[in-house]
Parts: C-alpha cells; structure tokens; sequence
C-alpha cells in the first residue's frame, strides 16, 4: 500500500492547473510540466509531466502521455500513463489504456486493451462484517 495520505493522486497536486476550458478547440502537440485540466476539445497528442484530467465534458482525439490521468469525457486514442489512470463512470475510450494502476468506475465504456506496466504487490483484505450464524 502507498505512504501517500492522499487517498488520490490528483488530491497531491500543487498549483493552479492549466485550463482548455468548454468551446475552446486545440490542434496540435501539447507539452509541458504541470497538471492540466481539459473541459474543450483536443484533436492531437500531448506529453505531459504532471497530470492531464479530461472532463465530462472534454474530447480527446490522439494520444495522451502523461504521469497520471484521469478521464471523465471522451476519448479516441490511446492512453499512456507512467503513474495511474482513473477512469470515471462517464468516461467513453476508444483506444489502449497504459499505466502502473488503473481504477475503472462502474458504467465506464472502454472499447479496447487495458495494460498496467508494474506487478503490484497482493492486497489482503480482512473481512469486516459480523458474521449471522
């Protein structure tokens, strides 16, 4: 289990993130350090070292790299996390999701492969509830 106390990673973040906010359009290669959040549009690829979060409301055509993401709108292309992806319930991919962990909310859509790049370690569970004999 992590020592982070931050029970996500986006909860870590330092500073303001940059913004493509609704009804902004970008084209091309987007690079950079830092957290972005994206509401608009996308239509290229970004390499990114910090986090790239996709709204419910943002589109992503091409290919994501970054330390982290989290998706929540749409994306056609593939996915490349060095960190983890955090894949929300209204979230639609089309393409390969790569990252160390990934968590997947229930009614997510993801229409190709799945690949996490570290072996983690086995989790134990302890069950919690009374049991009714």
């Amino acid at each position: 289990m992590s020592e982070s106390k931050h029970r996500r990673f986006r909860d870590g973040s330092a500073g303001a993130p940059t913004l493509i906010n609704e009804g902004c359009r970008i084209t091309g290669v987007i690079s950079g350090n830092g957290d972005y959040q994206v509401s608009g549009e996308v239509d290229g690829d970004c390499e990114i070292e910090g986090t790239v979060s996709l709204a419910r409301s943002g589109h992503w055509q091409g290919t994501i790299k970054a330390d982290n993401v989290v998706i929540s709108g749409h994306v056609e292309g593939d996915i490349i996390a060095t960190g983890k992806v955090e894949i929300a319930n209204s979230a639609r991919i089309s393409g390969t999701v790569t990252g160390e962990a990934i968590a997947v909310a229930e009614g997510a859509v993801v229409e190709g492969i799945m690949k996490t790049t570290v072996q983690p370690k086995p989790v134990e569970f302890v069950e919690k509830r009374a049991k009714n004999n």
